[in-house]
Parts: C-alpha cells; structure tokens; sequence
C-alpha cells in the first residue's frame, strides 16, 4: 500500500478535507449538491476512478462534472464505466463510504479496505477520461479532481467542456478501439461525425424538414448543437436559443427540459420566437434529456415528453423490424417507470411489451437489455434504444429477399449508428425523433394526436429527511412514513382515473409528487392540478414542515 500511504498522497488527501458536517451519498446520478463543498468528494473520485481502472486492468474510466438540470449553483459528479455506463452498482457503496472517510488517515485506511477485499492490483495502471459541463464551479472542481488521478497516479485525459453523452460515447469508443465492436472514433469529431452521416442517410430522399427551434438550456449543449448543426449541414435546420453560457445565474434558469416538463408551459425567452405549429425541443443543462413542444393555431402549449417520444420511436422501430421480414425474431420492447402518464402505458402495452422499474437510468437500462430492442424513455425526457448484440449482428448479417426488405433493414442498421446507446442523449433522440417525422410526414400536432395525456402534474415538497420515504412496487406504492400512503389512496380515489405517487428525490432534498386523472381539457388550471396539490399537502405536513413556510398552492 506504499502508494496509499506515502507523504505526497497525505499531503494531498490534506488539501481536500471532507466538511464535517455533511454526509454524501452516491446515487442514481452520482454525487450531487451545492457546487461549494465539494471539493473533497472531487479528489476521492479522482482515486476511486483510478482505481475502478485498475481494477479492470487498465481500461478507460470516464468521469463527468455536471448537476445536468439542477440550479446553476449545484453540481456533482458521476463515474462512467468502461462500456459507457453507469458505475457498477456495488462501486456505488464504496463511493459512498470513501467520501465520508472523516480524515485523511481514515480515507487512507478506507481505500487500503477496498483495495484488499476488491483484490485491486495496484501495479496495474490506470486510465481516466474526464469533462465538465458549463458551471462556474466545475473549473476549481476539476482542480481537485485531478490532484485525485495524481495521488493515484493515474493517466488522464481532459476532454473540457462538453455534455454528458458525448463523454459516455467517448469512454466505449476508446475502450473498444480496434476491435470488432468498435464503437466509433474516440474524439467530438468521431461523435459528429458518426450521428450527422447516419442521420443524412436516413432521410435522404425526403423532403426536408422545417427548422427546428432549440432550447439550450443556456448551458452545454448549445456548443454542441452548435457544432452539430455545422456537419448536418443543409440536411437539418436548427435555430438555437437560450445559448447564453457565460451569463451568470442563466443555466436552466426558466428554461431547458426540466423547466418544460415541470412547469408544462413555454420558456419566457421563447414567447416571440415560436410561431404555431412550429417544432421546437429544449435540452437540459448537460444535454441529456429532451423535450419536445409546439404552439397550436391559438397559441396553446403543448408538451411531448418522454413518453410520446418513446410511442413515435417504438412503433416506427415495430413497422422497420416487421417491414425486414425479421418480426418473429427481433422483439421490441419498452420500458418505463411510475412516471409515464397511464395515457402512454395504456396504448402501448396495447402495441408491445411494457416493463415498468423504478426511477433511475440505471434501472431502465439494465431491463431494456432484456429485448431484443429494448426502447426505455422517462417522462422527464432522458432514454435511448438498446439493441442487444445478438440484434445487431443479425442485422448486420441478414440477408433480404425483397427490395423492400432491403430497405427497412437498411434503416434499422443507420438507427443503430444514430443512437447513442450508452446513455440518454439528447441531441442523438432530437435527431431520431426528426427521422421518424420525416419518414411518417408528422406535423407536431399528429404527433401528440397518437394519444392524449392524462392531466398531470409533478409537484416538489421540501422535506427535512427525504430518506424517511421509502418505496415499493417500482415506486409506485409508500411502505414509510407509516399510514401515508392510505391517505394518498383515499385522495385518489375522489378522482375519475385517479393516480398518485411520492417518491424520494435521489438528486435534491426534496420529494417528489406526481398525480395525474381524467380532468376535462377545458377545466382551469387549479382542477387539473388539485390532486397533485392535495397529496403535497400531506407530504408537507407529514414531514412536520414548517406551517408558516407551507407553500400556498398545497391544499
């Protein structure tokens, strides 16, 4: 453990020190809260992925800055294993226990633990690969986490300022260099590259699209949807907005996808930018997660989140498979969570396999691996399309009969150098998504007539302990607090397709609420969003929140 435990190493742990008063934790997103402290948990993931590296000798592990949708003041960090996913889960305790270590010694000894029951070779050597997104704070947060890869001696790569999708496409591209599963080249130019010349060969022949309004979030993604639209060229207009990346307090600050998706409604700064029927999408602070909207003839905002992306996608990806002559061998499935509106559930299960899970990327991608092609979106805008390996050299190799045949197999093998398949990204579901529109000759608005949502809104309530709710059932169902849960039935059961659920953030200190039911489309505002209200309400007081602070609107 010489490495571990020399002066250099100490000195270093000693420049980081954990806050005293703070316990982190990391969870479906990795570490995640106020940019300010820290700085700590930046050099131990600078070991631990080091270490992870060595652990699997020597591949590149990737490490990504960002807080995606939160407030411009928090960040966070998340490592990225050599596939280009999630940390294995059981990394995800060590990570924990590491960044609580309360000294430097006791980091020390913590890591001398991992390294002895992990049986971590420590003369293998170790690879990371590192970005940031936009924040202020990322800049002295790379500081540590460099110090991290030194006191581990690790070999770094830094990528700079650029989404989260890309460093997950670049963490399997270089891990799979050279081999028959190559994933691409391992640079931005390789990502671009390999996105725009899939995405030209699937609608070439088309008559173009209209152009396409984007919502960056004022953060990361408007430099790569920058660079994006330069190697589209005249295959696809984009029209950037919210590209302010260096105004401070500006990141997905009343815009983005989480703003759309959480607030329902337009982004100020779009009001006299969108004209009706116009297509328009806004990206979150890492470019992660989309969402689609437009305005109808009156002006009237309408939404199309996760779920109607993942409706349009499967069902195209359905009529490929079958159109190929390979529909009883490539089955295709989605999957979804609590969060998908019962509107989305109830016409698909109608069309294909539905599997729900619990909230969390690493859920939905691990039972998306179970189909053949697995389509996984949640409503909040963050998904892809997995195809299995045995998929994809099936229609590598599968030979058509028919011209067309040859056609739609020829489709399905551009959709698969499309899409981003390590990760949601939401430049790579912008492009599929305007595939799809193309090939169907959808406008917006017969793109949300598939189906109409349920009324539905998510509501957060500030809470004290969010680890005090703990759920069952994908999180559909409370187990605690103790009798919470037979209220929130009670409540929905006063409502014409009533549905509710509370589930503890596992980003922010905050629960969440979502209620949806069949409120008439032309009831105000306040009917279709008294229920979610109501059940906040309960959760508030539940929580013993503060009566003089309880938000107005919880009823």
């Amino acid at each position: 453990m010489s490495m571990l435990s020399t002066e250099t190493f100490k000195k270093l742990a000693d420049a980081h020190p954990k806050p005293s008063n703070y316990r982190f934790s990391y969870g479906t997103a990795g570490f995640r809260t106020s940019g300010d402290i820290l700085d700590s948990v930046l050099f131990r993931v600078g070991i631990l992925a080091g270490l992870r590296s060595k652990k699997l000798d020597g591949q590149y592990v990737g490490v990504m800055i960002t807080a995606s949708h939160n407030p411009e003041q928090d960040n966070g960090v998340k490592i990225v294993d050599p596939r280009g996913e999630m940390l294995e889960s059981s990394w995800e305790a060590h990570a924990t226990l590491i960044s609580n270590a309360a000294t430097s010694e006791d980091l020390i000894q913590t890591l001398d633990d991992l390294v002895r029951t992990t049986r971590i070779d420590l003369n293998k050597p170790a690879r990371v690969i590192f970005a940031r997104d936009t924040r202020p704070s990322g800049v002295a947060l790379v500081s540590a986490l460099q110090d991290g890869l030194s006191a581990i001696g690790a070999e770094a790569r830094d990528e700079g300022i650029t989404t989260t999708p890309i460093l997950h496409y670049m963490v399997k591209a270089i891990n799979t260099k050279g081999t028959s599963d190559s994933y691409g080249d391992d640079s931005k130019d390789g990502y671009f590259r390999k996105l725009s010349y899939a995405f030209q060969n699937l609608v070439s022949g088309r008559s173009p699209l209209e152009p396409l309004l984007i919502d960056c979030a004022n953060g990361v993604g408007a430099f790569a949807a920058s660079t994006l639209s330069s190697y589209l060229g005249s295959s696809l207009s984009l029209v950037l907005e919210n590209t302010a990346t260096s105004s401070a307090g500006s990141l997905n600050h009343l815009c983005g996808a989480d703003y759309v998706k959480t607030m329902q409604k337009l982004p100020p700064s779009l009001a006299e930018h969108m004209k009706p029927g116009q297509r328009a999408c806004s990206l979150d602070g890492d470019a992660d997660r989309l969402m689609y909207f437009y305005l109808d003839e009156r002006r009237t905002f309408h939404m199309l989140d996760g779920d109607k992306i993942a409706a349009l996608v499967a069902a195209f990806i359905v009529d490929l498979v079958r159109s190929a002559g390979l529909e009883n061998e490539v089955k295709v499935g989605i999957v979804q969570t609590a969060y998908a509106n019962g509107a989305s559930t109830k016409y698909l299960s109608a069309r294909l396999p539905v599997k729900c899970v619990p909230t969390g990327v690493k859920h939905l991608h691990h039972a998306a691996e179970n189909f053949n092609v697995g389509v996984y979106f949640e409503a909040n805008g963050h998904g892809t399309v997995l195809f299995s390996p045995s998929t994809q050299k099936k229609l590598a190799g599968h030979q058509p009969s028919t011209p067309a045949q040859h056609t739609a197999l020829t489709h399905l093998r551009n959709l698969m150098q499309l899409i981003n398949q390590t990760v949601g990204d939401a430049l790579s579901d912008m492009l599929l998504v305007e595939v799809v529109l193309s090939h169907r000759s959808y406008s917006a608005d017969a793109w949300d007539s598939l189906y109409s949502d349920l009324p539905n809104r998510l509501v957060k309530v500030t809470v004290t302990d969010r680890h005090a709710f703990r759920t069952e059932n994908a999180e559909r169902r409370l187990v605690s607090p103790p009798g919470l849960q037979s209220k929130i039935d009670d409540l929905v059961l006063r409502y014409d397709g009533g549905r509710s659920f509370v589930r503890p953030s596992g980003t922010e200190d905050v629960v969440r609420v979502y209620a949806e039911a069949n409120i008439k489309p032309q009831a105000d505002e306040s009917a279709q969003t008294e229920l979610a209200f109501r059940v906040a309400g309960l959760v508030y007081d539940e929580a013993r929140g503060d009566p003089s602070r309880r938000p107005k609107e919880f009823l």
